[in-house]
């Protein structure tokens, strides 16, 4: 299993060519089982522009195995993970990525992203990106 994040939904779903994208899309095709987190579902189904779009990407993403991203052991584990980035100079943007690659962490659940804020989740912390994955590796 992998997480797709919101960007590289984003991407798949309008059709672009990202290597993230094509990755997932080949995933897809070999049947490999793919998750939407709750708050990654959140931010792809903000982005949508009417209500019909809305359906069409909500009824697409709830078609996969859905993973609950927060609850209190994860949001001490991303507070904590948070504190560490932050003690070596980095400086994570937003709180929702936190938490999300907190998850994975926890979970061993390979993140499949094209956000470089979580780059230092993989440095440091233990976050598996599923472009170094091999596809037939669950």
């Amino acid at each position: 299993m992998i997480l797709p994040d919101s960007s590289v939904w984003i991407d798949l779903l309008a059709g672009r060519d990202t290597p993230q994208a094509n990755l997932l899309r080949r995933l897809l095709d070999d049947n490999f089982v793919i998750a939407v987190g709750d708050l990654i579902l959140t931010e792809v189904l903000q982005g949508t522009r009417s209500e019909r779009h809305y359906q069409e990407t909500l009824g697409v993403l709830s078609t996969f195995e859905q993973v609950t991203i927060v609850d209190r052991t994860v949001a001490l584990a991303a507070a904590r993970n948070y504190q560490h980035l932050r003690g070596l100079g980095i400086t994570i943007r937003k709180t929702i990525d936190t938490l999300i690659a907190t998850r994975c962490i926890l979970d061993a659940i390979p993140l499949l992203y094209s956000d470089r804020d979580y780059d230092p989740f993989v440095q440091h912390l233990g976050l598996r990106s599923a472009m170094d994955l091999d596809p037939g590796v669950s």
